[in-house]
């Protein structure tokens, strides 16, 4: 008498010939004879599935699945139906548009979908009841509909995916039309200190144009790269970077575009393709040099240190040797063949493109803040909104005052306790007033000046102050 399990008579075990049947059956047989063993234990079958559902399980080809209960119980139906054979997949045929659509809708939204490619799953529905295709009572699941969609080959996208794109490859055919730059992070010297090194290359020549390493990639290690850059190497046409955070800053697309009038274009996010030359050099460099500074006892690892070794790669190594997307011609060969550089006025002409212009309200006190900081503002601008000139080099501080550009430092709140205060109504003549004789001046000099002149007779202001005086006695 087979033993009971449940309300239904446990089947007999059959002999299984393993390589009669297939790899779905036999993962689906491990996974039910989990839950037999379990429920043979004395478990329930409830708590039985619960909690072989709850692990993953590894298949014929080694791949993890998970499995859901609902799923489970439908094998252990099948199990109970006919034991492992019923565990087979049941081959059915595939509808080509739907078995629980109406026909009018299924042939609408094929006619629609064609004639208008952009229509989403809920406009098509709306359509479709606006229109007495369907009745309003009627509901339709979207999901139903977007696999009947997709069964028909109509588009279910409106934009196309990156990998459908336009991906083609690209070149600038002059150089300095297009620098790209990107930062590679590395470690050296014997502590393994944290470094960032980014790299300007050239487009059309590939020539590694220079390298600066910071501890971090930020804005201001790029513009210090990117200046001494057009330095060496002249105006660039156009700057390729990534997402950085240190690229897409609002101080970098201000030199780029306005200080240096450069097209700046970043590259699509996690889409390393579109940077392939310098991921590229990334490489070369990571195998070239980089390794090597990682955990070695002789290399510095201050930043201006690890600049020089970099730099003297990129010159006496990178630059020289032949590159085979050159046509096997060094990148130094091919940069001397190309069309000549743009440089700046001079050096005064360059440092003032590596400015950004803001506006700031100056307080009653004649001060503005910025960056966190408290700068003193000339006398004369209180309350006033004024345009700051932001050095992005140094980042020192100007405004314009007067004609000329007055230079910004922080206030320093311990000497101006002891500073004396300045007030605009002092006694102080204005610049180029001269001194002023003034009427008490004059009676003074009438009544206690000297009564000879330099000519040794008397002084006119004697005479004609004693006239004025007989006069009034006369009258008297």
């Amino acid at each position: 008498m087979a033993r009971a399990w449940g309300s239904v008579p446990l089947m007999k075990k059959p002999r299984l010939d393993a390589t009669s049947l297939t790899p779905t059956a036999l993962f689906r047989y491990s996974v039910v004879s989990q839950v037999l063993a379990r429920t043979h234990g004395g478990m329930t079958e409830a708590v039985a599935l619960r909690e072989v559902a709850g692990r993953r399980h590894v298949d014929v080809a080694g791949t993890q699945r998970n499995v859901a209960v609902r799923t489970l119980q439908r094998w252990m139906v099948k199990w109970r139906q006919g034991g492992v054979v019923r565990l087979e997949p049941q081959p059915r045929e595939r509808t080509r548009s739907s078995e629980v659509l109406p026909p009018e809708l299924v042939e609408f939204v094929r006619v629609e979908k064609t004639d208008d490619p952009r229509a989403s799953i809920p406009e098509l529905l709306l359509r479709a009841r606006q229109r007495g295709v369907i009745a309003h009572s009627l509901p339709v699941d979207r999901v139903t509909v977007w696999r009947l969609v997709r069964r028909l080959g109509l588009p279910t996208r409106v934009r196309p995916t990156k990998k459908e794109g336009d991906a083609r490859r690209w070149r600038y055919p002059h150089r300095m039309q297009c620098v790209l730059c990107d930062g590679k992070h590395f470690r050296a010297g014997a502590s393994r200190a944290k470094r960032v090194a980014l790299f300007f290359i050239d487009n059309a020549t590939r020539l590694g144009l220079d390298v600066i390493v910071g501890t971090s990639e930020n804005t201001e290690l790029f513009l210090t790269g990117l200046y001494r850059v057009v330095r060496k190497h002249g105006l660039m046409d156009g700057l390729y970077l990534d997402q950085g955070a240190g690229f897409k800053s609002s101080d970098t697309l201000a030199v780029a575009t306005v200080g240096l009038d450069a097209w700046l274009i970043h590259g699509q996010v996690g889409y390393p393709e579109g940077r392939g030359a310098v991921e590229r050099f990334n490489r070369t460099a990571q195998a070239a040099v980089l390794r090597g500074l990682d955990g070695a006892a002789d290399v510095d690892p201050d930043c201006d240190a690890l600049t020089l070794r970099l730099q003297h790669y990129l010159r006496q190594q990178y630059n020289l040797e032949p590159h085979q997307s050159l046509d096997d011609e060094s990148p130094q060969s091919r940069w001397e063949q190309g069309r000549p550089l743009r440089w700046p006025d001079d050096e005064q002409n360059l440092r003032a493109r590596f400015v950004v212009h803001e506006q700031r309200l100056v307080s009653a006190d004649h001060v503005i803040q910025h960056g966190g900081k408290l700068w003193e503002a000339p006398r004369g601008l209180a309350r006033q909104r004024v345009e700051v000139v932001r050095h992005v080099l140094d980042g020192h501080l100007s405004v314009p005052h007067r004609g000329a550009l007055v230079r910004l430092h922080e206030v320093d709140l311990h000497a101006n306790a002891t500073d004396r205060r300045g007030y605009p109504n002092d006694n102080k003549p204005f610049e180029g007033e001269g001194v002023p004789k003034t009427a008490a001046m004059t009676a003074f000099d009438n009544d206690f000046g000297p009564v000879v002149g330099p000519d040794g007779g008397f002084a006119d202001h004697r005479v004609s102050a004693n006239v004025g005086v007989d006069a009034d006695k006369e009258r008297l």
